[in-house]
């Protein structure tokens, strides 16, 4: 299986590097343009039934910033060394114009069912490239990949943390998140966005804090830290693999963070009235860099200035590293902070995931009905219980290969679709212009 993953990451780690740099200069680095970003994040949506841009921005993070944030940065620090973060950063800056390009593509190609709004990369791929067959293959992929393997990755690290201090069985932890869960997905789209539009922007906020506070707490290690990433990026006689392991680590653990070019992103900008695609574009690429540079640099950051041993760990998830770091700064109330952290972190992904899910599900099987989709949360919650009996190693490398096929079919489509993005950019540019005309 590690030999198939490196392989698919192989492929879709050239694919990405290469869309993000032409998307880059195609649309002159507009994917930095951070006063337009926040000028449209504010904008109310062209229908009332669609979700609005800032709701659609935080059911993403909510998928984005999960356990990936906090175990996954752990985990690519224990398998590729602090190296893999400056790749990480890198990563980010250079897929990021995916990110832009993908939301942009879901705005276009986006539906209306009823009283909500459907999008994403199977409706792209469909409707824009005429490919029925690839688009139902990434629509499988999603639903399976979250459904089976993101969320029980959630339910997984959550019952990891727990056990490793308290004599509870995990399949009983798994119950209770299966219970909660329930009661926020049973209320749609609708009832989803609402919950992320308040519960991501707190819980980013107070890990944001206690980040802080500890990395303020150890500023006189940070030249050194930084010195060390720096230097362990270009290490040649990194690994087995050399620096092309590194390298490959980073971005992978960055993908599987952030999302960029993966597509499922996409998803959430599919179901906002947004009114413009290029500026729903931007306000999904902010997310990008607000689940990297903010979200999981904290997290290297308090790890790396604890006494983290890599040498300490076996049958890794991840969790644990990020668990005894905390420990070490903040004593016993860094399981509490843990624990906390964990169940926030997750639960958005869990909550958030759950509806990409639902979406792909609805485009396979396109007469689903209420009653279907009951059953299906009913499944969900189900294999969220079992998940936390699953092994983690297996969870990992099964997600990792999901989303690197996931990558490879996205890239694909928004390169074949990019003259539709850059008529949007050009016209969007001259929107600009002509409002400033007018204004001034």
């Amino acid at each position: 299986m590690a030999g198939v993953n490196n392989l698919l990451w192989s492929i879709a780690t050239v694919l990405l590097v290469f869309s993000g740099l032409y998307f880059a200069f195609k649309l002159k680095f507009f994917h930095l343009n951070f006063k337009e970003m926040y000028k449209y994040i504010f904008k109310n949506s062209k229908s009332s039934k669609g979700i609005s841009p800032f709701e659609s921005l935080t059911v993403a993070l909510g998928a984005c910033i999960g356990v990936g944030s906090l175990a996954g940065i752990a985990l690519s620090i224990y398998k590729g060394g602090v190296g893999t973060i400056f790749w990480i950063w890198l990563s980010c800056l250079i897929v990021a114009p995916n990110s832009l390009v993908e939301n942009a593509l879901a705005v276009i190609y986006q539906k209306r069912k009823g009283d909500a709004y459907y999008g994403g990369p199977a409706h792209y791929i469909k409707d824009g490239l005429g490919y029925k067959k690839l688009a139902f293959v990434y629509a499988f992929l999603v639903a399976f990949s979250y459904l089976v393997g993101f969320l029980t990755i959630q339910s997984n690290s959550i019952a990891k943390a727990f056990t490793n201090f308290f004599n509870v069985p995990s399949i009983l932890i798994g119950i209770v998140i299966a219970i909660l869960s329930f009661i926020v997905i049973h209320k749609g789209i609708k009832g989803i966005a609402k919950f992320s539009s308040i519960f991501v922007p707190i819980m980013g906020a107070i890990y944001l804090i206690i980040s802080l506070l500890i990395i303020f707490k150890n500023l006189n290690m940070l030249p050194n830290i930084f010195i060390s990433i720096f230097k362990e990026a270009f290490n040649f006689k990194a690994l087995g693999y050399g620096m092309f392991s590194v390298i490959l680590i980073g971005i992978q653990r960055g993908i599987f963070s952030n999302e960029a070019g993966v597509g499922t992103g996409a998803i959430a900008s599919g179901s906002s009235g947004a009114m413009s695609p290029i500026g729903q574009g931007l306000i999904q690429t902010l997310g990008v860099y607000i689940t990297t540079f903010i979200i999981c640099t904290s997290t290297a950051l308090i790890i790396l200035t604890s006494d983290y041993n890599p040498l300490m760990y076996s049958n890794v998830n991840g969790i644990e590293i990020t668990q005894n770091a905390l420990i070490y700064h903040m004593g016993s109330l860094g399981n509490l902070v843990l624990y906390f952290t964990i169940i926030a972190f997750s639960f958005s992904t869990i909550v958030s995931g759950y509806y990409y899910g639902e979406v792909n599900m609805r485009f396979l099987f396109n007469k689903m009905t209420e009653k279907h989709t009951f059953i299906l949360k009913i499944v969900t919650c189900i294999l969220l219980a079992l998940g936390t009996i699953m092994s983690p190693t297996f969870l990992w490398y099964f997600v990792d290969i999901l989303v690197a096929i996931l990558a490879i079919i996205n890239v694909f489509a928004i390169f074949k679709l990019k003259k539709d993005v850059i008529i949007e950019y050009i016209s969007y540019k001259r929107k600009c212009r002509d409002d400033r005309k007018r204004l001034g």
